[in-house]
């Protein structure tokens, strides 16, 4: 069982960037991803949460208009595109991989995104 992010670097103040988790070895249309975010000296927070079939998404407060959550279950995929990035978004990503029936989940080894000028 495997989720790999990708896609994080460095940019400057509203820039863009795209990340991609990349799952295998579970049936990873059953499970309903998200992606987490952890800043130096904080708690992992919530960031984006779409649905087994990318219906439906929910965003913390703080993305919202800025980051759009998608899935590409053909790929076993999921993707972050976060646009007009902020310093103050600026922490380690991670994907995770619920599964609603049996509360398993997985998690990736997280991506660095660094907003600064």
């Amino acid at each position: 069982v495997q989720l790999v992010e990708s896609g994080g670097g460095l940019v400057e103040p509203g820039g863009s960037l795209r990340l991609s988790c990349a799952a295998s070895g579970f049936t990873f249309s059953s499970y309903q991803p998200s992606w987490y975010r952890q800043a130096p000296g904080k708690e992992r927070e919530l960031v984006a949460v779409i649905s087994r079939a990318g219906v439906n998404t929910q965003y913390a407060d703080s993305v919202k208009g800025r980051f759009t959550i998608s899935r590409d279950n053909a790929k076993n995929t999921v993707y972050l595109q976060m646009n007009s990035l902020k310093p103050e978004d600026t922490a380690v990503y991670y994907c995770n991989a619920l599964s609603i029936a049996t509360m398993l989940q997985y998690w990736g080894q997280g991506t660095q995104v660094t907003v600064s000028s």
